[in-house]
Order: C-alpha cells, then sequence, then structure tokens
C-alpha cells in the first residue's frame, strides 16, 4: 500500500497550493475548480475514491449484464436493482442518526471493508461458474443494507473534511465529478472486459479497489470533537429529524423533487441491457458505451457546477436540470439509432448530474449541522430508497408495454416535476434567504438588515434598479 501514499506525496504543489477564488475571472479557472483539493483530508478522499468508483461502476455494468445473460428478464433486472437499493430506503433514516451520533470515519472504514467482502463473493462465484440468480439476490440485499450506513455517513463526513465551509460547495461538486468520471470509464472498461474474459474480472477488481478508500481512511487527520451527550433514544431523534426536513418547506420540496427523478427517470438505467441489445442490436460493448456516454454528460454537468463560485442562484438549476433530462429519456425512447442514443445519454447523464448534485449542494448549505446526518439520510433515502422502487416498476412495466414506452413515460412525469418546482422556486429563495445572509454567503444584504423581517430606509434607497442582477433578489 506504500505506493498509494507515494501517488499523494506526488501530488502537484500546485494542486496542494490552490487558493481560494477572489475574483470573478479566477472563479472560472482551473484553480477555483478544484479549489477544494487544498484541504489535506478531502484530498485523500478524493484520490482514493476515483480509484474505487470506477471499479464501483464496472460491477453495477457487470451485474446488469450477468443477470440478463443468465434470464433474459427485464423484470428480474428491475428486481435485482430493487434488491441492491430498497434496504437503503428501510435501514438509512436509522443510519442517519448514528452517523449523528458516532464516529463517522470509523463507520466508513467499516462499510467500505464490507463491500469488498461483498464484491469478492460475488467474483469468486462467477469465477468458478456457480453463480446462481438468488446468490446475486442476496449478496445485492447486503450491499444494500452496507450502502444504508455509508451514503449517509458519506455525505455528512464532507463537513468535517472541509476546513473551511466556503469550499463545501466546490467540494461536493467535486466529488460528483469524480462519481461521473468514474462513471465514464468504469461501463466502457467493464463493456471490454465482459466481452473478452466475462463478468467475474469487474467484480474482482471492484473488490480491490476498496483499498484505496481504505487507506486513504486511515491516513486522514481529522480533529475529532468531543462526543455530545444523547439522551432522546434514536427512534426519537429520528422523529427529530423527519420533523425538521418535513417543516422546513425548501429542504421539503428539494427532497420531494429528488425522490420524484428518482422513482420515475433513474431506473431508465436498469433497462440498459434492453436497449443494448434488443432494440439497438449491440453487445456488451454497446452497453458500456451507453453508459459511459451517460458519464460524459454527467462529468460536463459536475465541472459545471465546481467552476460556480456561490450557491446564490443554483436553485433555479433543479428544474431546468429536471426537464433537460425528462426531455433526454423521451427522445431516448424513440430512437433507433446508435449514435443518436449515444448523444442522447449524454444529454440525459448531464441533467441527471445536475440535479443530483445541486439537490446535494443546496441541502449541505442549508441544513443545521447537528441535524446534517439525519438530513442527508433522508437524501439517500430520496435517490437510492426511491430508485429500487422505481426499478422494480419499471422491470414489470417494460414486461406488459415495453422498455421504450416506460422510459417514456418516466421522461414525461420529469417534465411535469420540473414544471411544478419552477412554480415554486420563488417562495422557496424568500424562505432560504435569511440563512445566507446569516452565512455570509449574502453579505451585501446583511450589512443592511437590522431586524430578520424589516428593511432599514437606507437599504430600501440603495437596491438596485429593475432589471439588475442583484444577489438580493435571489437565494437558491
Amino acid at each position: 500500500m506504500n505506493w498509494f501514499h507515494r501517488t499523494l506525496k506526488n501530488i502537484p504543489h500546485s494542486v496542494k497550493m490552490i487558493s481560494k477564488p477572489k475574483d470573478a475571472k479566477e472563479g472560472n479557472s482551473l484553480k477555483s475548480i478544484a479549489r477544494a483539493l487544498r484541504h489535506r483530508n478531502y484530498r485523500l478522499f478524493f484520490c482514493g475514491q476515483s480509484i474505487s468508483l470506477i471499479g464501483t461502476w464496472m460491477q453495477r455494468v457487470a451485474l446488469g449484464w450477468l443477470i440478463y445473460r443468465l434470464t433474459d428478464s427485464a423484470l428480474l433486472l428491475g428486481v435485482i436493482g430493487f434488491a441492491s437499493q430498497f434496504p437503503t430506503f428501510l435501514v438509512a433514516p436509522f443510519a442517519g442518526v448514528l452517523a449523528d451520533r458516532w464516529d463517522r470515519q470509523r463507520i466508513l472504514l467499516y462499510t467500505q471493508v464490507l463491500a469488498m467482502i461483498q464484491a469478492l463473493i460475488l467474483s469468486a462465484l462467477v469465477l468458478t461458474d456457480a453463480v446462481l440468480v438468488w446468490h446475486v439476490v442476496v449478496l445485492s440485499i447486503a450491499l444494500g443494507l452496507i450502502n444504508a450506513f455509508d451514503m449517509p455517513t458519506r455525505q455528512s463526513f464532507m463537513v468535517e473534511m472541509i476546513e473551511d465551509r466556503n469550499d463545501l460547495g466546490n467540494a461536493i461538486a467535486l466529488n460528483s465529478s469524480m462519481v461521473n468520471g468514474a462513471r465514464l470509464l468504469g461501463p466502457t472498461v467493464a463493456g471490454i472486459l465482459i466481452a473478452v474474459t466475462g463478468e467475474g474480472i469487474c467484480f474482482l477488481l471492484n473488490g480491490l479497489s476498496y483499498l484505496t478508500v481504505i487507506v486513504s481512511l486511515l491516513a486522514m487527520k481529522i480533529t475529532k470533537t468531543p462526543p455530545k451527550a444523547h439522551r432522546s433514544q434514536v427512534l426519537q431523534q429520528l422523529l427529530e429529524g423527519f420533523r425538521y426536513a418535513a417543516g422546513f418547506q425548501p429542504i421539503r420540496i428539494i427532497l420531494l423533487m429528488l425522490s420524484l427523478i428518482s422513482l420515475v427517470g433513474m431506473p431508465y438505467l436498469v433497462l440498459m441491457p434492453v436497449f443494448a441489445r434488443d432494440i439497438l442490436h449491440g453487445g456488451p460493448d454497446a452497453f458500456g458505451y451507453l453508459m459511459g456516454c451517460s458519464g460524459v454528460g454527467a462529468l460536463a454537468g459536475a465541472l459545471y457546477l465546481a467552476s460556480r463560485k456561490s450557491v446564490v442562484g443554483l436553485g433555479k438549476m433543479i428544474p431546468i436540470s429536471a426537464a433537460i433530462f425528462g426531455l433526454g429519456l423521451v427522445v431516448f425512447s424513440f430512437s433507433r439509432s446508435f449514435f443518436l442514443s449515444l448523444i442522447l445519454m449524454t444529454l440525459t447523464g448531464f441533467g441527471q448530474m445536475i440535479q443530483l448534485a445541486t439537490g446535494n449542494t443546496l441541502l449541505q448549505t442549508i441544513v443545521d449541522d447537528d441535524k446534517r446526518g439525519r438530513v442527508m439520510s433522508f437524501f439517500t433515502m430520496s435517490i437510492f430508497g426511491m430508485t429500487p422502487i422505481g426499478s422494480l416498476l419499471a422491470g414489470a412495466l417494460a414486461g406488459k408495454i415495453g422498455a421504450p414506452w416506460t422510459v417514456c413515460i418516466g421522461g414525461v412525469a420529469c417534465l411535469g416535476g420540473a414544471a411544478v418546482f419552477a412554480r415554486k422556486l420563488p417562495g422557496l429563495r424568500e424562505k432560504v434567504r435569511p440563512i445566507y445572509v446569516k452565512q455570509g454567503i449574502l453579505p451585501e444584504i446583511a450589512v443592511g438588515i437590522q431586524t430578520a423581517t424589516e428593511l432599514t430606509l437606507a437599504e430600501r434607497n440603495s437596491r438596485p434598479e429593475k432589471g439588475d442582477d442583484h444577489a438580493d433578489s435571489r437565494s437558491i
């Protein structure tokens, strides 16, 4: 494992010494995009996770192809997607409470070790030709349980790796670019390996890739805060977090929007083997290229978000990206051209990534620190909890009306959700603005405010004329 430490030491000094952006010009530079990497702990996390996520995407592609090869069933593709993610829906809320109570770094170490064991068992079964469908189902459920603890803990751990809160949004965007960079490479490599050696090697390489994350977590130097005494029961804290998330409209609406996209839009991924083989008449390499193009679009979206200097005005990207995602799905469902389908997958990947990363960034910005783990567990539920339900429904529906019409219906529903969110956006901005003022994100307003509800006469007179693009007209 010494090679990993040497790699980290050889990271260019210019990356380590990246400074915060000082003006708009610098904010659009490469340094601004990568400014979160100046934090040592996040840099360790970024390097280790970048390698591991390539293996994760390789396993996802290989698993879908394995099931479709063994069963020729679109329904079972949905069942496997359901089995791997539905445990997250059930367990993530309790995991979020524990993420607020326990050492998050240690929780992540445990989850990475367990995920590595799961991948190695799956690879052994496939490489020895002993794999059966029920093996895959059981191992998928096990991975879902592991992820139920890993995902909310990972999201809430982000704030501990970033010393400067101003870089938190950039770190989240970089994390998304890392996920989708792996989403670009992983499926492409998996498609080639499946065609040459079979699915087992993909599972084996994924298992070994977890070592990089484990090493990076062990190398981190996190400033530990004294544990708080928790007098309340776990269930009581869970209910407290639920009331908090449901009672504050911006958090509630963002979570509902993410839930809709995950329920009706995201399941297109589990039907991708059907499109690759039966509709576009390709093989595992075509499957890998489709998934890879989706990753290209997602990576482009992540880099766009990373280039932004502030979260101010970011809320409008939620309905825009949901509309792009939905439109891409509708047109893709009617495409019978492989080249056109690749372009459309790039478009849907862009819209999907912007939607998820924007929701994550806004939630992380407005949530109270002592409830961060619980709210991020609801974020995990909204994505990885609703997606399996949608996968199961999509698999069943595709078996009756076909995969194209199933994806088309999902795209139309995403367009409808985008329209509803856009109508509610002005009211959400009003509720988020006081939080941004308190955090200094909108300092030009904070200076002119004497109370939480009244503006001084001087501030009224200093407001820009109608039509000026000024920050006090928008918050998210």
